[in-house]
């Protein structure tokens, strides 16, 4: 029953898969418009207070929309014949024992590739970008004419973290994608820009003197809620990154020299 289970999720995931190596142009688009048309509407119901919007209004949306879209087709470039790429002298540690195996020997190996667990996490990635993106919507309405310090801060600080995490969580999807060597060490990396980011953002926002109570309130809540959704992708995925047999021989041509991994083995 649990290899009947099993084998069905993988060919689910061999399709999803598929349906993404062969569906970026499509995403992209669907991004562009999806988000160009969020981008409008946010724009359209924000408060003006008589004044009328400007190139500073709209270059955030812009940003917003386009910096995922030029990660994608420059991570793309930068990615291509990846799994070909040279073996990083540099590490992540990991507690399981691994034999080094040439490049043929890897591709020959069953589990190479980006199939099972690692679609959810290629996804999880992916979606990064649209979730951030409706946050930041939500969040923050488009602004015109002279506004109060701490949302001048708040808005130059928000933009700039959806638009860079937005990115980098393109190029570690593409990484994933494309088989690059340094895969985990760069979503290891994104990962901590992002912890990083949301420190930065309170200690920016909140040491504005003009900044209201409430609104320090909601923004602690917001900063602490993203924090935690990072602080559980790395409890969840950290693991598999470390010990997965699949992640070890995609990535890093290397094979188990003992015992099995269980969940992890795929």
């Amino acid at each position: 029953m649990f290899r009947t289970v099993g084998q069905t999720m993988h060919k689910r995931s061999v399709a999803v898969l598929f349906g993404l190596e062969n569906g970026l142009p499509r995403i992209m688009i669907w991004w562009l418009v999806a988000a160009l048309l969020a981008s409008a509407i946010r724009i359209l119901i924000s408060p003006w207070n008589g004044y009328v919007p400007d190139t500073s209004t709209i270059l955030p949306y812009v940003l917003l929309t386009c910096a995922p879209l030029v990660s994608m087709g420059l991570a793309l470039r930068w990615f291509d014949g990846a799994d070909h790429f040279a073996q990083p002298v540099v590490t992540l540690p990991t507690v399981v024992k691994w034999r080094q195996v040439d490049a043929a020997e890897a591709r020959a190996h069953p589990l190479y590739g980006t199939s099972g667990i690692m679609v959810s996490l290629m996804l999880g990635m992916l979606l990064n970008v649209p979730v951030r993106a409706a946050e930041y919507f939500a969040a923050m309405p488009a602004l015109a004419g002279p506004v109060p310090h701490w949302l001048y801060l708040m808005q130059t600080m928000m933009t700039l973290d959806v638009v860079l995490l937005s990115s980098l969580y393109v190029v570690a999807f593409v990484a994933a994608l494309r088989k690059v060597p340094l895969f985990p060490l760069i979503l290891a990396t994104v990962w901590m820009i992002d912890l990083t980011m949301q420190l930065g953002i309170a200690m920016v926002v909140t040491g504005a003197s003009d900044l209201p109570a409430e609104i320090g309130s909601v923004l602690h809540t917001l900063l602490e809620g993203n924090i935690k959704k990072v602080l559980i992708s790395v409890a969840l995925w950290g693991p598999y990154l470390l010990v997965s047999r699949r992640v070890g021989v995609t990535y890093r041509h290397r094979v188990v020299t003992c015992g099995r991994l269980g969940l992890f083995g795929r």
